[in-house]
């Protein structure tokens, strides 16, 4: 297929993903007080059905990788699609505890399998220099969608009456199919199998060792699980139960906060990519360890250092806007380094393993946090949550002695390319460096 037919792809399967993040905004910030209040089910169940959308990607993960690299990520990003749409739907007219779980499993594994599909597809419409951009451009579309779903959906919803939580998580399954029917017309090049794919022959014990055996994607596993456990796995557990307790910040404040974190992200994403997709992607995930450092120690100092409400209020907004500022520079950086350490028959795989170690993250981050919030240990808390981000800057430059220097800096791909047709005689050249 010719570039355009990728380009033409590339962009079905980002409007496809901006427009599913747009319904999971209507429902992702009132879900809790959905099953909680709305019907009336405890806030213990509601906790229960948000653990169960990280349990249901937890099931699914360790096989979502072997399908899509036999039978292509199209029919399972549909089968997904299909699956989230129908637990959206499900979860909205649920009104007992069971089905409120069933549903959320439901949902959670339609999602959880779609994003290792959706990034495949993004692998298979893009080269290792347009990569970073493809990928730059879907968490931007991400973030995008669910804050304008998340405020629409804030103007359609009302406690008092389930029918309008019915109609939020009606829209949402309704953009899940929007999402299905969109990337199912898209051409999906691919290129051939080369040198390293795996043999035909091999079975999944055969893939998992191979993967274990590439310590490069080993330590990035590692690294993305304190990445993800260190930021995200904080914004609905510890970070805000110490920005209440010990900050004194209003939960109405919090909602700012999440909105500045996200404003980062989409005024800053273009421009921070410019910066980062000539450096280094080693140093880029150093870089980004160093500023959720001083996120945390703002955090800290918002909470323990005299200065007044305002004062507060100011640094853990500034916190969660240097996550953002964080998350906008590991967006072209982690994600197509993962494609990029792929054998071309284990891109599927890949993807699925780092979306598993995601959830992981994601399941145990939250608990972490909620235990030492629990506990009133908040030194404690913002002591392990420093250590882990200086952690993400060792363990980042540890990485980048284990990538190529192509891998570590795509753009050295066309530069090696063009020193490598130069006459030698004669010739000298200067050492190709990326910063």
């Amino acid at each position: 297929m010719t570039r355009e037919t990728g380009t033409a792809a590339l962009r079905r399967v980002q409007v496809g993903n901006a427009l599913s993040a747009f319904g999971n905004g209507f429902t992702v910030p009132y879900t809790f007080l959905y099953v909680s209040q709305v019907r009336d089910l405890g806030s213990t169940t509601a906790g229960v059905a948000l653990a169960g959308f990280a349990m249901a990607a937890l099931l699914v993960l360790p096989f979502t990788g072997r399908v899509i690299d036999q039978r292509g990520p199209l029919p399972v990003a549909l089968a997904g699609a299909v699956a989230a749409a129908a637990g959206a739907l499900s979860l909205g007219l649920a009104s007992t505890a069971p089905m409120v779980l069933a549903s959320t499993l439901v949902m959670g594994a339609g999602i959880a399998v779609i994003q290792p599909a959706l990034a495949t597809m993004i692998v298979w419409c893009s080269t290792a220099a347009t990569r970073s951009r493809a990928f730059a451009t879907q968490f931007f579309l991400n973030n995008l969608g669910l804050g304008v779903g998340g405020l629409l959906g804030g103007l359609l919803v009302d406690e008092e009456h389930a029918g309008s939580f019915v109609r939020l998580f009606a829209i949402e399954a309704v953009m899940f199919l929007v999402l299905g029917a969109v990337v199912a017309t898209a051409r999906m090049p691919r290129g051939p199998r080369t040198a390293d794919a795996v043999p035909a022959g091999e079975g999944a014990p055969g893939r998992w060792r191979v993967l274990l055996a590439d310590r490069a994607m080993v330590s990035l596993c590692v690294l993305g699980f304190v990445m993800f456990f260190a930021c995200y796995g904080q914004f609905e557990s510890g970070l805000s139960a110490f920005a209440v307790e010990v900050s004194g910040i209003s939960p109405s404040t919090l909602g700012v906060a999440l909105a500045a974190n996200t404003a980062v992200i989409v005024v800053a994403q273009f421009a921070v990519l410019r910066l980062v997709e000539r450096r280094r992607r080693s140093r880029v995930i150093a870089a980004v360890g160093l500023i959720w450092t001083l996120a945390w120690l703002v955090a800290g100092a918002s909470g323990w250092v005299a200065g007044g409400q305002a004062m507060a209020t100011a640094a853990i907004i500034s916190t969660y806007a240097l996550f953002g500022l964080g998350e906008a520079m590991l967006s072209p950086t982690v994600a197509p380094l993962v494609a990029d350490l792929a054998p071309s028959s284990l891109i599927g795989q890949y993807n699925s393993v780092f979306a598993l170690v995601k959830q992981l993250a994601l399941a145990i981050g939250p608990a972490v946090g909620g235990l030492l919030a629990g506990a009133g240990a908040y030194g404690a808390y913002i002591s392990t949550l420093v250590v882990c981000s200086l952690g993400i800057t060792v363990m980042g430059l540890r990485l980048g002695r284990r990538l190529t220097p192509v891998q570590d800096c795509p753009r050295l791909a066309g530069t090696v390319q063009v020193a490598s047709h130069k006459p030698a005689a004669g010739a000298e050249t200067a050492p190709v460096r990326a910063a």
